[in-house]
C-alpha cells in the first residue's frame, strides 16, 4: 500500500494516527521560542564578559536571587489563572519585557548595567519561558506519547537554535541587538498562538485517552497555594531525585561554562569576535544535536528505557573531564562543551521531560517550575563560587576536571536510578487533601 506524504511523515517522527498536527505545533512552538532566545544568547555572552568574567558568580547569584522571587509569584499566577490562559500570562509578560530592552539598547548601547541586568534577566526569561513549556507538553501528551515524540518536538528547540544564532550574526550589524530583541517578542508571540492550538487538541484529543476521565480540566487553577510546588518537592523522594539530578547537572556545566568564558576573553578580546566564537559554537550544537533528536533519541527512549537517556551522557563527560585534565586546552574545552550541550538537549533534557509525563497538574506546573528555576539556578550559584574557591587553590584547570568528572560520575548514577523509576512507573507522589494524582 502506497503511503501519503503525512502518513511518511508521521511514521518517520513516530507519530500515531491524529497525533502529527500536534506533534508539529509542538515542534513550531519549541523552533520559535529557541529561534528567539538563541539570536539573543551571543549578545549574553558578551555582555557577561563585558561585565567581568571574574564577576560571572555575582551574575550567577543575581540570577539565583530573582529566581527566589520571582517563583512565588510564578505560582500565585498559577493557583489564580486557569491552566489554559496561565502561558498566555507569563509568555505576554516576557514580551513586553523585550520590547523594553529593544528600546534600552537603542538607547544605551554600551551601559555597563544595562549588559549586567540584561544578563540576570535572560538567564531567568530562557529558564521561565522554556519550563512552561516543557509542562505544556506533558499536560498535552501522556507517557507513551512522551516517549515517541518529546525528541521530534525538542527537535525544533535544535532548529531553531541553529535558526538563531545564524540570523543573530546575519542581522546584528543593520538591526542591532534592538531589533534582535524586537524579532525575539514576535517569535514568542507566535509561540503563544501554538500554545493555544496544543491546548483545544489536549481536549478533543483526551476524551479518547485511557485515563482522560481522570485528567484535572485545564480550564481551572493548579490546585495549592504559592508554596505548594515547593512543600511537594520537599516531600517525594522522586522530586528530591530530580532535584540532585538538576544541581548536578548545574554543577557540571557552570564549571565547562567558567572555563569557556575565561579562555574566549583571554583569546578573543574583541566582542564581535567572541559574538562570532560564542554563534558558531551554538551552530555545531544545534546540529547535532538536531541529527541525535530526530533519528536517535526516541528510538533509544522506546527500546532502552529512560534511564539511558539520562545515564548515557553524564557517563560520557566523566570520560571528558578526565582528558581535560590531562589536555588543558581551548580545542578539548570546546569540544567537551559541545559534546555536553548536543547530549543535553538531544538526550538529558528530554528524559528529564518524560520523568514528569506520568504527574498530576501540581506537579507538572509548580514542581516542575520550582526546580527548572530556584533549584538549577542554586545549583548554578552554588557552583559558580565553588569554582572560585577551587580557583584560589592555584591547580588550574586539572583540579576543576577531576572534580567534575566525580560530579558527572555520580551524576549518572542518579539518572540511572531515577530513569528505572520512570520506567517502571514507580512515580507515586504525594497529594494535597482532596486531590487524586493523576496517572496518564
Amino acid at each position: 500500500m502506497t503511503l501519503s506524504p503525512t502518513q511518511r511523515l508521521a511514521r518517520a517522527i513516530n507519530a500515531q494516527p491524529g497525533e502529527l498536527a500536534a506533534a508539529l505545533a509542538g515542534f513550531a512552538l519549541f523552533f520559535c521560542l529557541f529561534c528567539g532566545y538563541f539570536m539573543l544568547r551571543p549578545i549574553r555572552e558578551s555582555m557577561g564578559i563585558q561585565a567581568g568574567v571574574e564577576n560571572l558568580q555575582w551574575l550567577f547569584t543575581a540570577t539565583f536571587v530573582v529566581m527566589l522571587l520571582a517563583v512565588p509569584l510564578f505560582a500565585w499566577l498559577n493557583s489564580r489563572v486557569p491552566r489554559i490562559h496561565f502561558i498566555d500570562w507569563v509568555y505576554g509578560f516576557f514580551c513586553i519585557n523585550l520590547l523594553g530592552f529593544a528600546a534600552a539598547f537603542s538607547l544605551m548601547t554600551e551601559s555597563l548595567w544595562l549588559a549586567r541586568t540584561f544578563y540576570v534577566w535572560i538567564s531567568v526569561y530562557n529558564l521561565f519561558v522554556v519550563s512552561v513549556a516543557w509542562s505544556l507538553m506533558a499536560d498535552v501528551f501522556d507517557s507513551p506519547q512522551a516517549k515517541r515524540l518529546f525528541a521530534f518536538i525538542a527537535a525544533g528547540a535544535s532548529v531553531g537554535g541553529l535558526a538563531g544564532p545564524a540570523l543573530s550574526t546575519l542581522l546584528v550589524g543593520s538591526i542591532g541587538a534592538s531589533g534582535l530583541a524586537l524579532l525575539a517578542a514576535l517569535l514568542l508571540a507566535a509561540a503563544m498562538a501554538l500554545k493555544h492550538y496544543l491546548m483545544a487538541w489536549r481536549e478533543q484529543a483526551g476524551a479518547g485517552r485511557p485515563g482522560a476521565s481522570q485528567a484535572e480540566s485545564p480550564r481551572r487553577p493548579v490546585a495549592g497555594n504559592p508554596f505548594s510546588g515547593m512543600m511537594r518537592v520537599f516531600t517525594s523522594s522522586y522530586l528530591l531525585g530530580i532535584c540532585a539530578f538538576v544541581i548536578l547537572l548545574a554543577t557540571v556545566t557552570t564549571f565547562l561554562y567558567f572555563e569557556q568564558a575565561r579562555l574566549v576573553a583571554e583569546l578573543f578580546p574583541d566582542r564581535d569576535e567572541q559574538v562570532r566564537v560564542f554563534g558558531l559554537i551554538d551552530f555545531v550544537v544545534q546540529a547535532g544535536a538536531l541529527l541525535a533528536q530526530l533519528f536517535i533519541t526516541s528510538r533509544v527512549a522506546q527500546r532502552m528505557g529512560v534511564r539511558t537517556l539520562l545515564a548515557a551522557v553524564p557517563l560520557l563527560m566523566c570520560v571528558g573531564f578526565l582528558a581535560l585534565a590531562l589536555a588543558p586546552t581551548f580545542a578539548v574545552l570546546a569540544g567537551l562543551m559541545i559534546v555536553r550541550r548536543i547530549g543535553e538537549y538531544a538526550f538529558v533534557r528530554p528524559g528529564r521531560e518524560m520523568l514528569f509525563a506520568p504527574l498530576d497538574a501540581e506537579s507538572k506546573y509548580k514542581a516542575k517550575n520550582f526546580i527548572d528555576t530556584v533549584v538549577y539556578r542554586g545549583g548554578d550559584a552554588l557552583s559558580g563560587w565553588a569554582k572560585s574557591l577551587i580557583d584560589m587553590l592555584g591547580y588550574g584547570v586539572a583540579l576543576i576536571a577531576v572534580i567534575g568528572a566525580i560530579c558527572a560520575a555520580v551524576w549518572g548514577v542518579l539518572g540511572w536510578y531515577l530513569g528505572g523509576r520512570a520506567d517502571r512507573g514507580a512515580v507515586d507522589l504525594p497529594v494535597a487533601d482532596g486531590e487524586a494524582a493523576l496517572r496518564r
